[in-house]
């Protein structure tokens, strides 16, 4: 119970919009973000505490309004709100962890890793290597890249994704 008088401290929307927005930075530099969905990312970051002049500029704008202008406008407001955009190296590396944990969840199959080029990211650890090791740059190519039947690669990959998942985070989170 808060003494008479005194103002409730908030509930640090401001905090947890910051941490949402810090994530949403490396999915987009990660390229998991289209920029016609960062208007509404942005009216979502006001509507959890935060607020720059970017910020309202740019939860105000179509979907439609050019990409380079949102993707400029965005970069602006993660910068009026002191985030820092990821490396882009580092922000691929929490993206295949994500992946590795949709796979791991039950959200994604083995097949699904084969529509990007997850096989060309730079593995710094261990972890990454084993779960980046498998994945082939396309379902035809498994046949011909891998010594493995499909069952017991699909076994292999999960395996390895769940080596990943629990594995500790790199570099600053996102």
């Amino acid at each position: 119970m808060r003494p008479a008088g005194t103002t409730p401290e908030p509930d640090a929307p401001t905090h947890s919009g910051l941490t949402a927005l810090a994530e949403v930075a490396c999915r987009y530099r990660a390229d998991e973000i289209r920029p016609e969905d960062l208007p509404m990312i942005a009216a979502e970051a006001l509507a959890a505490g935060l607020d720059t002049p970017t910020l309202c500029e740019l939860a105000g704008w179509p979907r439609t309004a050019d990409a380079h202008d949102i993707r400029t406008a965005f970069e602006q407001a993660l910068s009026e709100s002191g985030i820092e955009l990821p490396d882009p190296q580092l922000a691929r590396r929490h993206a295949l962890r994500r992946l590795a944990a949709r796979l791991v969840a039950g959200e994604i199959g083995p097949a699904d890793l084969t529509t990007d080029d997850w096989w060309e990211t730079e593995a710094e650890t261990a972890e990454e290597r084993s779960f980046v090791e498998l994945i082939p740059q396309c379902v035809c190519c498994l046949e011909y890249t891998s010594r493995l039947d499909q069952q017991t690669w699909a076994a292999e990959l999960r395996t390895a994704a769940l080596a990943l998942t629990s594995s500790a985070p790199v570099g600053p989170g996102c």
